[in-house]
Order: C-alpha cells, then sequence, then structure tokens
C-alpha cells in the first residue's frame, strides 16, 4: 500500500529522537537472520526475545535458549496478545555475564491482563564446539519478581 509506515519493533526500542524503531532495524535483524546475526548485547536478545513471543517465533526462541535449561519444545498459548514492554535495567556483569530486569504486559484470550517481572540471566559463548563458531548471547534463567 503506497505511503504505509513500515510497522514499528514489539520491543519498543526508540532512536536517538524517541521515535520507535522499525522491526526490520532492530529486533528483525536477528530473528530473520538468526544464523549470521546474532545479538550484540543481552538487552538486545532479550527485546528479540520479546519480539519472537509476540510474533510466535519458538524457533528463535529456542535456538538463543542455553542448551542447558532449554525446554525440548515450546507451546503459545492460543489468543495470547502482547501489549508490551518495559526494560528496567541492563548490567553486564563480565564480558561473557549479564541480567536484564523487565516487565512484559499481555492479556489472554479471557481478556486477563498478565504482568511478567523477571530478572533474566544470560551467558556469552561459542554456539558451537571447537574454533570459528559465532560467539552469541543465551537467554540462561530467570527470577520472577
Amino acid at each position: 500500500m503506497p505511503g504505509r509506515l513500515p510497522d514499528p519493533c514489539p520491543c519498543g526500542r526508540r532512536d536517538r529522537r524517541g521515535a520507535p524503531l522499525v522491526y526490520a532495524d532492530c529486533c528483525g535483524r536477528y530473528l530473520d537472520d538468526f544464523e549470521r546475526t546474532p545479538a550484540p548485547d543481552a538487552e538486545s536478545l532479550m527485546r528479540s526475545r520479546y519480539t519472537a513471543f509476540v510474533r510466535e517465533r519458538s524457533g528463535y526462541l529456542l535456538g538463543t535458549w542455553h542448551p542447558s535449561t532449554r525446554p525440548s519444545h515450546l507451546d503459545f498459548e492460543p489468543g495470547v496478545r502482547w501489549l508490551g514492554l518495559e526494560v528496567r535495567a541492563h548490567r553486564a556483569e563480565d564480558a561473557d555475564h549479564a541480567e536484564v530486569e523487565f516487565i512484559a504486559r499481555h492479556r489472554d484470550r479471557s481478556g486477563a491482563a498478565t504482568r511478567l517481572h523477571e530478572r533474566s540471566r544470560f551467558v556469552r559463548e561459542p554456539d558451537g564446539p571447537g574454533e570459528g563458531g559465532i560467539v552469541r548471547w543465551y537467554y540462561l534463567d530467570g527470577d520472577q519478581r
């Protein structure tokens, strides 16, 4: 459709002027090119994982979940509508460990609203054995608040 603006990224990230980033310039580059373009930091990974929940991209969610805590599969609850994400804090513990505190809001198919407040832990490591693998961030686990 002519004149239609691109959709803003579901994660809510904004540019320096405060304008919402579009999906392709934000989380889309990680979700749509997972094999070659890893998220550069834990906050970007957490935001892209939120976007993957919004878009029901289980392959991305499982691929960015650390193997030591990754479930065998993911099921999405039918009728869930994601309402927004607020990143409260991003703290790098060292070059390969970080925490991100966030609140994600959604509404289930009955209309009940839910807030997920979590402090998530992330680890950065090679994506496979040996030299030459891509070093990427993985979601490890989290504590709900």
